[in-house]
């Protein structure tokens, strides 16, 4: 049995994750017809997937081919105590790191529910209070 390198560029930027939050976000945008409402909820659930737990609410905007999302909550406990500690610029440079290498699974999810490829991806977290901004910017309109 191969083991597959993860840092190969060959590989499949799905971080070894099932695609259960696409999935149900394709099935929200086919239920509603509602594009804003499946970025989120693709959002949310990959986040879950990713960090064991995911943002408690999200909001979408669409202008043009630019996504903008802002998703709330969601730190972790451990987060959370480093936080509490003072320890915030830590906290923020894992955060950002990790969305570093988990950048090909935020694009598919979002490729996949807006059918248009993701040229640009930008992640930033502030702490009080708690928000994630995902930016996203696309080959054309969804």
């Amino acid at each position: 049995m191969a083991i597959e390198d993860p840092a190969d560029a060959k590989a499949a930027p799905d971080a070894g994750f099932d695609p259960g939050p696409r999935d149900s976000a394709e099935r929200t945008l086919d239920a509603t017809g509602n594009l804003r409402l499946a970025i989120s909820n693709a959002l949310v659930g990959v986040k879950k997937q990713l960090y064991g737990k995911g943002p408690v609410k999200a909001k979408t905007y669409i202008n043009d081919n630019y996504i903008f999302s802002v998703l709330e909550g969601g730190l972790t406990r451990n987060e959370e105590t480093l936080l509490a500690a003072g320890e915030a610029a830590i906290v923020r440079e894992y955060r950002l790191r990790f969305q570093e290498a988990v950048a090909d699974t935020i694009r598919t999810a979002i490729e996949e529910v807006t059918g248009r490829k993701v040229l640009a991806y930008h992640s930033q977290i502030v702490f009080d209070p708690d928000r994630m901004f995902e930016i996203f910017v696309l080959d054309g309109p969804p």
